[in-house]
Parts: C-alpha cells; structure tokens; sequence
C-alpha cells in the first residue's frame, strides 16, 4: 500500500480545502506513477472511490472532488467500472476487516468511528450505515486530542504523541464529561485541559485527562446503545481509537470489544478497494 502525508505547517490544526485541493492534486499523479511501478494495473478490473466524507445528503468537501476526477480518468482510459463510496463507508469496512470480522459485511455491529473529522457511534448493517446513535455535537474527539498536543508543541496530528505522553503518567485522573441522550461534548474538555496547565499541570497529566476523559465518555455512549440493541458486537476505528489508553479503558469493561490495529486505523483506502471488490462480488 502507498500512503502520503500531506503537509501541514508547523503550529497549524489542519488544512484548508483549499490547501488540501492543492497538495491532493499535486500528489496524485506521482502516486499513480509509484503504484505502477510496484504493481501491474493491467489486472485492475474495477476502481473504489470515496466521493464524499459520509453517506448522507449535503456531505461534501471539495478536496473528494480531486480524488472522483481521478478514479474517473483512470477508470475510463481502461474501460473499468468505478465503485462510490464515503470516506467513513472506507473506515468502517477496513475496520471489520481488520478486526477479522469479515462476517459482519452481512451482519449488524455498532461501530464507533472516532477520529479529528468524526465522533460517532453507528448502527452498520453489511457495510451500510442504518442509524447514528451517538454523536458530537461540537468538538471532535481527535479535535480535542491534537489542540492539547499542538499546545504542548507537537505537530499536527499530534495523537500518538499525546498517547504516549499519557503513558508516562501515574496520577488518578477524574475527568469531568458532558453527555445527553446519547450525544456528547468535546468543547468543554479543553477547557478543562487548558484549566489545568494553567494551574501547573504536567503535560502528561494533561494529556491522560484528556485521554480518559475522551474514553469515558465513549464507554457511556457505548453502554447507551448497547442496552438499546443488545447482543451485537462493537468494533473502534479511527486515529483516535489507536490510542493505547483508551483502548485499555474500554477494553476493561467491554469484554470482547474489537479494536482496529494501528495500521488501519487512521488510514481508509484499504476499506475502499474492500467496499469495491465486495460490491464488484454481488453484482
């Protein structure tokens, strides 16, 4: 698999759609030029694609358009069919797949998908999203997670460096979370988390606060939708689920909890060629 990181600038949170256009337009060509030469494109018999961030009406971003006219072009020039997906569809069925649940693709599991562009805990039926039973309704937690890492002077996404920095603290931490009807809120976290370095906190204890409480408020969703739809499985995924410490908070008390390995995690082009080929498969 080839992957390349676009460029943020140093003390930035992100990119512009406009940047994103750029650097997606810019990297592709060569990246097709890499692929090629790693592996023959003359047995490609179909193209995925994600056109847009979720599968819902008015979901857009102009930076998916880069990425539609290319799977076009090159699917055209071959005469191959193009599969449309999401950028959370290629999430969700990496995630299943990594997770070995490859019978789920026909099956029901809440999924959570956590991540800097999303906080959601969603009922999934064969790789279809049915319902969101939980949601942010302002911060994302991946948002919450890289402002804290930023401010202690990590480049952006700063979650792994976050992660680890927890790990080194030993402190109790008791975090303080907002949740109604199964949503929650992320805003008022760094809030917290600001409150505290101010007082003369360690950035480790920072960062595990705002680690634990981002897991704290995850397993409250998750036991929210499980007594509504109990007996189904739950698979995380997402950049932030990789975080070792969240993942230890929820797998404590969540026997059987599925985790996306690290390399999965974060990153959804495997889920798209998997949504492809299974769509390819049924016709």
């Amino acid at each position: 698999m080839l992957k390349k990181f676009l460029p943020v600038k140093e003390g930035a949170l992100g990119l512009r759609q406009s940047e994103a256009v750029f650097h997606h337009t810019a990297a592709l060509p060569e990246l097709l030029r890499e692929l090629d030469g790693q592996f023959c494109l003359q047995q490609i018999n179909a193209v995925g694609v994600s056109v847009r961030p979720r599968p819902v009406e008015g979901s857009y971003m102009p930076c998916f358009l880069v990425g539609e006219a290319a799977a076009q072009s090159f699917a055209l020039s071959k005469g191959l069919p193009v599969v449309s997906t999401s950028h959370q569809q290629g999430h969700l069925t990496a995630a299943l797949y990594a997770a070995k649940r490859e019978d789920l693709y026909a099956g029901k599991a809440l999924v959570f998908h956590v991540s800097g562009g999303t906080t959601e805990l969603l009922l999934c039926d064969a790789l279809n999203i049915t319902a969101v039973l939980g949601e942010s309704l302002d911060l994302y937690a991946g948002q919450a997670v890289d402002r804290l890492g930023v401010k202690l002077g990590f480049a952006f996404p700063a979650g792994p460096e976050v992660s680890r920095l927890a790990a080194e603290c030993s402190e109790k931490v008791t975090p303080k979370i907002s949740l109604k009807d199964g949503n929650c809120h992320f805003s008022g976290l760094e809030n917290q988390y600001t409150k505290l370095l101010e007082q003369g906190a360690s950035p480790a204890y920072a960062a595990k606060y705002c680690l634990i409480a981002v897991a704290k408020t995850l397993a409250e969703m998750l036991k929210k939708a499980q007594d509504a739809n109990p007996g189904l499985p739950c698979i995380c995924a997402g950049g932030v689920m990789s975080s070792d410490v969240i993942r230890g908070y929820m797998e404590h008390r969540f026997p059987g909890i599925a985790f996306v390995p690290g390399q999965y995690s974060s990153d959804n082009a495997a889920g798209v060629a998997i949504f492809a080929a299974e769509a390819m498969e049924n016709g």
